[in-house]
């Protein structure tokens, strides 16, 4: 009988390797202080507070500042914290007059521009290996590409759509001068409001796919330019980052209420994937669907109506057919509609995405750095059995 092609990975109490199930499911790889998901009880935090309460009472610098820095923030801190991370807004030099080019070769809210751009903005502000430079450092250049990262993304989608750049604005706060630069208006309160409670909600959210791979980057000893990169490659992907926009395009699918049960139907029972439905570690409903679903509701928004209409019929569809897989709608079924109530483009839903996640993702790798052993499992090997006889027509070349 041959073994399954899983993962193996090396346990720490014996040198007998054991097989870690696919996807690395279930599997603990490291220890962490900056959050955690309790899928069974519908439950995540930020260093022990809850998430779904920030995002609800604060604002994206308080969580910012708990991220990086370890604790909530006074009023005099978040202050202080707000003019220092403002002022880091602005592009280094020689990086914005390159952005044209990187615009010109994909469309716009592309996450393939957006990791090429911060590649560059982060030599261009010195990043070296992390080893070869002060944790400080390392800490201050992780604020300082948290910070440049909304401004190449804005700045790429006006670059694409063939718009003027708009210049970042320090007098406003973290989400108020993300849409003004992509839409060269200042946003009203209810806008801003809805954008910055999706980007609190989504900041951080345990090892997921993209944190995990900054992690690994992470740990052999890479540059945060190198890191950030791959963890934007990690969020592009569909059944991450890339979710948000394809859940319009099922909404649109669907197109009417009276479509949306045999629509629906057919796609279960065609073993199709209902993007915004079901998550790896909720068996129950997605706290952060929740919110956004009650922030939709106060935006008015036109799509809210159908979208509940198709939540509901979805949530029953697979009750009925998939029993006992407990699938819900998850924090992108109702992300798109806030973000698009909000103002943003269906083009910036990723990107968006990537601008909250990059504070989950320094908060990770300054964790990683403070106590770094460098990722190396095992893989089981199924192939022909070693070593093998080269067969008769093969003639090397020579050396």
């Amino acid at each position: 009988m041959s073994a399954p092609a899983n993962a193996v990975a090396s346990s720490a109490a014996t040198s007998e390797p054991y097989q870690a199930p696919a996807g690395l499911a279930d599997v603990s790889v490291a220890s962490t202080t900056v959050s955690d998901v309790l899928g069974r009880l519908g439950f995540y935090h930020y260093r022990g507070y809850n998430a779904v309460d920030i995002a609800r009472r604060g604002r994206f610098e308080d969580a910012w500042h708990l991220m990086l820095r370890g604790e909530l923030p006074t009023t005099e801190q978040r202050d202080a914290f707000t003019g220092e991370t403002s002022a880091l807004r602005q592009l280094p030099p020689g990086v914005g007059e390159l952005l044209p080019s990187i615009a010109r070769l994909s469309g716009p809210g592309s996450l393939e521009s957006v990791r090429t751009a911060v590649s560059l903005a982060a030599q261009a502000i010195g990043c070296k290996p992390w080893t070869d430079q002060s944790q400080d450092l390392t800490r201050a250049q992780a604020e300082q590409i948290s910070a440049i990262l909304p401004t190449l993304t804005a700045q790429l989608y006006r670059l694409a759509t063939g718009q003027e750049v708009v210049q970042p604005r320090a007098d406003l706060g973290y989400a108020a001068n993300y849409l003004y630069m992509i839409t060269g208006e200042e946003p009203g309160e209810r806008s801003t409001y809805a954008v910055e409670r999706y980007l609190m909600l989504t900041i951080d959210h345990g090892f997921n796919n993209s944190t995990f791979t900054s992690r690994v980057i992470a740990s052999s000893g890479a540059d945060l330019g190198a890191v950030i990169s791959g963890a934007i490659g990690a969020l592009s992907g569909p059944f991450h980052g890339g979710a948000p926009a394809r859940v319009f395009d099922m909404l649109d699918a669907i197109g009417s209420p009276d479509n949306a049960e045999p629509w629906l139907r057919h796609a279960i029972e065609h073993g199709e994937k209902l993007m915004g439905f079901g998550h790896r570690i909720y068996k129950t409903i997605d706290p952060r669907s929740q919110l956004l679903h009650e922030v939709a509701q106060e935006l008015h928004s036109e799509r809210v109506g159908f979208a509940e209409h198709v939540e509901k019929t979805a949530v029953a569809l697979l009750a009925e057919l998939k029993p006992g897989r407990e699938l819900y709608a998850n924090v992108e079924f109702y992300a798109g509609v806030v973000l698009e109530a909000a103002g943003l483009p269906r083009e910036m839903f990723s990107a968006t995405f990537a601008c909250s996640r990059v504070v989950g993702w320094m908060a990770n790798v300054l964790e990683q750095v403070r106590d770094n052993r460098i990722f190396r499992p095992l893989a089981r090997y199924v192939g022909p059995e070693a070593p093998r006889e080269f067969p008769a027509f093969w003639q090397p070349g020579q050396a």
